[in-house]
């Protein structure tokens, strides 16, 4: 095993977050229960270490076991001092700029949701226009909303475990959006998140347009999991997955969607529990499904399982394209003409969606447990949209169980997650989940998977 090079320096902030109070610095310090240090910590190192892949969070702390980050206090303002940094964050000893960037964004977030808007009576246990409102505070502080600029942003999700000929296929698509003069937000890690950034990036540059801006949206739970990518130049961390969700419908304009595992799958049917609400009918979303030629069969099992469990009406929510990547940025284009010519005749802000209804049910945070898993209402005896709802707690599930710490700590002490319902839906479910491990979507390439859950073909367990 090579040994990793390892950095200890000061640096200086780049970007907003240049001072912090006495009060600031003492609870991104406090390493107590409950306390910022560990979060601090875990998010710092996942920025610096942007450079490698690897979908088990404990490598990372594992191999920088001996990382530390202070906060410097001077009179001149905020500086950090990095100990046993990693060393690719690096060049001839200085820290990459972008990198820099994202360690105050770090700073940053975890304060602002700390000791901002966490414990406020407000937000705690308000209702779903609150919980909207809270996300947009987040995006606001973040400076991610750009008043009177026409809707242009575009969220690709897809898996950061995909073969080289998928990830090739993002970056084309990628490079025909940015051609277009289109930005793009994603989850921020590897695989389908970066491949589109790095193809509008050469599409942005082609056009001489060197204000292009390349979004990345996670959250604690995953960033160890999944550390930025290195072309992310907006990092923006969430406090839970729910309102990183959240964030994407309400800040993006509209969404393309490349093959992925039990992730990529979660958000689908976040998106589409969303748009098949009865208030949502008449709001435009352009939603495309894509891939390159080798990916068809993996569509076609999403497009089954979607119209066998939700219906016609969730498939026309979307279009498939495969193996085109200038009809995709064609039709997102079309697509976001439609979101322009709404926004101006119902009066919405062109920088977020507040008409789009989202029910609470999809706004409160879930805590994939054994007990939370079995508890899950999966049959036909719901609205068609909460269905979607409670679909997405089961792969938000398989997700936690696969790369998140409390999950992979739960499924080593209790064994896999169990999940119970309707027997043609657990069927359904079985085969999907089945060909993302026969496909190698549940883990990168050269892992062995260990199944973090199991289906039960009964309502009992």
């Amino acid at each position: 095993m090579v040994k990793k090079e390892l950095v200890s320096t000061i640096v200086s902030p780049l970007g907003t977050m240049n001072v912090l109070s006495n009060a600031e610095v003492k609870m991104l310090q406090d390493s107590n229960q409950g306390g910022l240090y560990p979060l601090f910590r875990q998010c710092a190192l996942a920025v610096l270490n942007c450079d490698e892949t690897s979908d088990n969070p404990y490598n990372l702390v594992e191999e920088f076991e001996s990382f530390d980050i202070r906060i410097v206090q001077e009179h001149r303002g905020l500086k950090l001092e990095l100990i046993n940094a990693p060393g690719s964050a690096f060049v001839d000893g200085n820290i990459i700029k972008g990198i820099r960037q994202s360690l105050f964004c770090v700073v940053r977030d975890i304060l602002y949701v700390s000791s901002g808007l966490r414990g406020s009576p407000r937000f705690e246990n308000g209702d779903s226009e609150v919980l909207t409102d809270l996300v947009f505070h987040i995006l606001r502080n973040a400076k991610a909303l750009i008043p009177r600029q026409l809707p242009n942003v575009v969220v690709c999700w897809g898996g950061h475990s995909i073969g080289q000929g998928e990830y090739k296929y993002t970056k084309k698509v990628g490079y025909q959006l940015g051609l277009r003069g289109l930005d793009i937000c994603t989850g921020c890690g590897p695989g389908a998140m970066k491949g589109p950034m790095k193809g509008a990036n050469l599409g942005h540059a082609k056009q001489r347009n060197s204000n292009g801006r390349f979004i990345g949206i996670t959250e604690p739970g995953i960033i160890a999991a999944e550390s930025p990518n290195p072309i992310v130049n907006e990092l923006i961390i969430m406090p839970d997955i729910e309102k990183r969700l959240e964030a994407f419908v309400r800040f993006g304009h509209g969404i393309v969607i490349f093959p992925g595992g039990p992730g990529t799958c979660e958000e689908i049917l976040y998106l589409l529990g969303i748009l098949l609400h009865p208030d949502n009918a008449h709001i435009p979303f352009p939603l495309v499904l894509t891939g390159p030629a080798e990916a068809e069969g993996y569509f076609e099992q999403i497009n089954t399982f979607i119209g066998n469990t939700l219906g016609s009406d969730a498939q026309r929510r979307y279009k498939i394209i495969i193996d085109d990547p200038r009809e995709v940025a064609r039709q997102i284009k079309l697509g976001l003409d439609k979101v322009t010519r709404f926004r101006r005749s119902t009066g919405d802000a062109y920088y977020y969606n507040w008409l789009l209804h989202i029910e609470k049910s999809f706004q409160e945070p879930f805590e994939p447990t054994h007990e939370s898993m079995r508890a899950l209402q999966l049959d036909r005896d719901q609205p068609t949209h909460q269905l979607a709802a409670n679909l997405r707690r089961a792969m938000s599930g398989v997700v936690s169980g696969n790369v998140k710490r409390n999950g992979i700590d739960l499924i080593r002490a209790k064994g896999p997650f169990q999940l119970t319902g309707d027997p043609a839906i657990m069927e359904d479910m079985d085969r999907l989940l089945g060909s993302f491990v026969k496909q190698h979507r549940m883990k990168l390439p050269g892992s062995v998977y260990e199944p973090c859950y199991e289906i039960v073909r009964s309502s009992t367990v």
